[in-house]
């Protein structure tokens, strides 16, 4: 099964975060899945780095390469088609890039794995 890592999921991934669901971890550990990673996660930690809200003890970098690369997961490009998407999505999320995540995974007919239960109204298969 191919799946989408919200930005929270990716970063408790990585730090083997306790907040990560048992759930959540088998998914990411299963290799019978694909564990799938939207830009618009990296350039929210990157963002979040410049504003001081995320500090890593590591370059940027290297926290791309270790936390997505390193455990295979793969990159999910931001297509057209996800962009058509948020011409018609409800505002139920006012933040930009899980809107942009939920489009994804709309377009991609994929499950997203989050916490956020906001992301329910938007009908995505959102796993937890």
């Amino acid at each position: 099964m191919n799946l989408l890592l919200d930005t929270h999921s990716l970063l408790w991934v990585y730090w083997n975060d306790p907040k990560l669901s048992t759930t959540a971890a088998q998914l990411v550990t299963d290799p019978t899945n694909r564990v799938l990673v939207s830009p618009a996660s990296y350039w929210e930690i990157a963002i979040k780095i410049k504003t001081s809200k995320l500090v890593l003890r590591e370059s940027f970098l290297d926290f791309v390469r270790h936390a997505i690369l390193d455990n295979g997961f793969a990159i999910l490009p931001i297509e057209p088609a996800h962009c058509d998407q948020l011409t018609t999505l409800p505002f139920h999320h006012k933040d930009p890039f899980d809107r942009l995540l939920v489009a994804q995974t709309l377009a991609e007919d994929i499950p997203i794995l989050s916490i956020d239960p906001i992301l329910d109204a938007y009908g995505i298969q959102r796993l937890w």
